[in-house]
């Protein structure tokens, strides 16, 4: 399990909060349970779409500082914090559009040897690709959530899933 280079305090809640109470959901879940169990997962998406752990983790860190004033409301935490690291990761990409034409390329990533070719297949494909084979295979999401998530057409997902397939099963048999 990874732990996070931040604490709660860094957050801005204390287990003395009066508040805290008060910002329990339904379940009666504190923010700090949620932050406890939701951290790890989104950390790995955030690390999925984005292919940098460092950029996975500030991602997921602005997120829970976006959450933490809008607790009392926010019924469903998982779902806004998903969505919210998804928004965070493409607004990286945009930013680092303009940067990545001036920089060399994407550093290597330490990764198991078993998985280090799939992965650098994977980094390789074009980032709506990367992002919906994420999102479906990944997160197990359907067709019609991934259409959702990326803000497009059901045939428009469908057709990103089946080329990023399809390029992922062209790299490995090239490579063997």
């Amino acid at each position: 399990m990874t732990t996070s280079p931040w604490s709660i305090r860094d957050l801005g809640v204390t287990m003395n909060d009066p508040g805290a109470s008060e910002r329990a959901i339904a379940t009666d879940t504190s923010f700090e349970d949620v932050y406890r169990r939701l951290w790890s997962p989104m950390v790995r998406l955030a690390w999925l779409l984005s292919g940098n752990r460092q950029v996975a983790e500030d991602v997921v860190h602005d997120a829970f500082l976006r959450l933490e004033p809008r607790w009392r409301e926010v019924r469903e935490p998982e779902p806004y914090l998903r969505r919210t690291v998804i928004n965070g990761v493409k607004a990286h990409h945009r930013r680092r559009k303009v940067e990545h034409r001036y920089r060399p390329g994407p550093q290597a990533l330490a990764f198991n040897p078993e998985i280090e070719e799939v992965w650098n297949l994977v980094a390789r494909l074009p980032e709506r690709q990367r992002h919906a084979l994420v999102l479906r295979f990944y997160l197990d999401f359907t067709i019609e959530q991934v259409a959702e998530h990326l803000g497009c057409p059901l045939g428009t997902a469908k057709s990103l899933i089946h080329r990023g397939v399809t390029s992922l099963r062209e790299g490995i048999d090239r490579d063997h």
